[in-house]
């Protein structure tokens, strides 16, 4: 049993997608687009080193002889790691894209539209799941849990479960309250009706070509008469 490098596997695919995690929860609470750009690309970058790890853990545990706990515990954060690939992924693109577009200056402020995609519960909940599930796995390679029919995979499991709940239910209520100021105006400054413009009244004023034939005609009107 290689439990060395089923240890060295599954720490670096919990440790990639941890820190993964932590850079997105603090992705809707940066202040200039083009840091937002750079944060988007760098969980970018952190996504595919996730996904190269997965690939790793099969082709080097396929490579070394004897057995291997490496693969059951890289299965339990393979599904979120789906979601990821494809959902969190395509949202990180129009993120990064979105800044791109205000990043021109320096100090160009993140817009309230891009702060509240970044916090939607799709970019940052699917990472930090994959990252607990992940470490989840630690145990599974170290030897210490079973899988299946250990009752502590159960526990893990129901944990895990519990994790993936209260992240969900944070990142919703963070995403309603960012997706707030989109629509709104930020600040304590009520909206007040503008009074309508009082304009003066029009008066007609006659053209001096107008006034000729009217003075005309009662010229001749009253030499008739």
């Amino acid at each position: 049993m290689n439990t060395a490098t089923d240890l060295i596997l599954i720490g670096a695919l919990a440790g990639v997608w941890l820190t993964a995690g932590l850079l997105a929860d603090a992705l809707p609470g940066v202040r200039t687009a083009r840091e937002l750009r750079r944060r988007a690309r760098t969980l970018s970058l952190l996504v595919g080193a996730g996904v190269a790890v997965f690939i790793a853990v099969p082709l080097v545990t396929g490579v070394l002889p004897g057995t291997s706990n490496a693969p059951a515990a890289a299965l339990l954060p393979a599904v979120p790691a789906l979601v990821v690939l494809t959902l969190t992924a395509r949202r990180l693109t129009r993120i990064r894209r979105g800044a791109a577009a205000f990043a021109t200056a320096p100090l160009t402020p993140a817009p309230p539209a891009l702060q509240a995609a970044a916090a939607h519960p799709l970019v940052a909940t699917p990472l930090q799941v994959t990252g607990l599930a992940a470490l989840a796995g630690v145990p599974i390679a170290a030897g210490v849990i079973d899988v299946p029919g250990a009752q502590v995979a159960g526990i893990v499991l129901t944990v895990v479960g519990m994790a993936v709940l209260a992240l969900g239910i944070r990142h919703a209520i963070r995403h309603s309250r960012l997706n707030v100021n989109v629509f709104a105006p930020i600040g304590k400054a009520r909206l007040r009706p503008v009074p309508a413009r009082q304009t003066a009244a029009e008066t007609y004023t006659a053209l001096p070509a107008e006034s000729r034939p009217a003075e005309g005609y009662a010229t001749s009107g009253h030499r008739a008469a």
